[in-house]
């Protein structure tokens, strides 16, 4: 009894320095994947970009007076978001970090994409857009001699279309409203319907009006200010042409004239100053085309 008492400790003695040697080994450490990006510059370093591919015409910006435009093939304002989508390329992660001079390997020695961010004239950055990993399915890009993996998304961006490159909003940042003239709208002509902003009040033509300043605030905001088309097009307008319109008066005394093409079952303005149609779904064109200026 006392041998088997014994052989017992001596097992229980094991047990516990083994659970104490595996709760006490040092933890191996887990693995550690190096990620480098591909520069260390920032967005706002950059003033304009050019972006070529071998079988179409090229995409340039530029900022001016710190708001970007497309400069070519087309002249119009540009989609903020857009231009930083492109411009996201030099922060880009990537897992790979090859320095070398072999381009062909890479499908580099003629790029798909090749996207020049500049800083002035002389100063300029250069990434090309190679082959795909057929495993993590990311692309290759060089810049500076030096390869990287990265993902899709960057050359999807370089790549967007012209006409989404295009700011979808009917005015431009810098414009600021003090009024409208509705009065060449047909359910407007009759009336002569203006509407004006004066000293932060609003002040509507006709007599029976009752508007509510909040109300006519927030359809300024909604309906004009923070809109959005929902596509563009470009526009070249037919001088020979007729439409209804309107014209929104801007603070510094010059207006923005909008040709109404058709309102359903889009909404359709034409800019002529920027050359651009404006697709807006029918009920927000409605309450665009409406304000809220309680008629009894």
């Amino acid at each position: 009894m006392k041998n088997r008492w014994l052989l017992n400790l001596i097992m229980l003695s094991v047990v516990a320095g083994l659970a104490a040697f595996l709760y006490l080994r040092p933890k191996p450490e887990a693995s550690q994947v190096n990620t480098y990006e591909v520069s260390t510059y920032k967005l706002a370093e950059f003033n304009a970009i050019s972006i070529e591919f071998p079988t179409k015409a090229a995409v340039t910006l530029e900022k001016i007076d710190g708001l970007w435009r497309l400069t070519a093939p087309n002249k119009t304002r540009a989609d903020r978001t857009s231009v930083q989508r492109i411009l996201a390329i030099v922060a880009a992660p990537s897992s790979e970090k090859i320095v070398t001079n072999d381009l062909e390997k890479f499908g580099l020695n003629n790029p798909s994409v090749k996207l020049k961010l500049f800083r002035s004239k002389d100063n300029v950055e250069e990434f090309l857009f190679g082959t795909h990993n057929p495993v993590t399915d990311e692309q290759y890009v060089s810049h500076r001699n030096t390869v990287y993996l990265i993902a899709n998304t960057y050359a999807e961006a370089a790549s967007t279309q012209v006409i989404e490159l295009i700011d979808k909003a009917p005015l431009k940042p810098t414009e600021k409203v003090a009024g409208f003239d509705f009065s060449r709208l047909e359910q407007w002509e009759e009336s002569r319907l203006n509407l004006d902003l004066v000293d932060g009040q609003w002040k509507v033509s006709l007599a029976k009006a009752k508007p509510l300043q909040n109300e006519l605030n927030e359809w300024l905001d909604y309906s004009w200010v923070h809109t959005l088309a929902k596509s563009v097009e470009f526009y070249t307008p037919d001088r020979k042409t007729t439409y209804p319109s309107l014209e929104i008066k801007l603070a510094d005394g010059s207006k923005v004239h909008f040709d109404k093409i058709q309102e359903s079952p889009d909404l359709i303005l034409g800019r002529p100053d920027e050359g651009l149609y404006y697709y807006f779904p029918q009920d927000v064109g409605f309450v665009m085309l409406n304000p809220p200026i309680n008629l009894p």
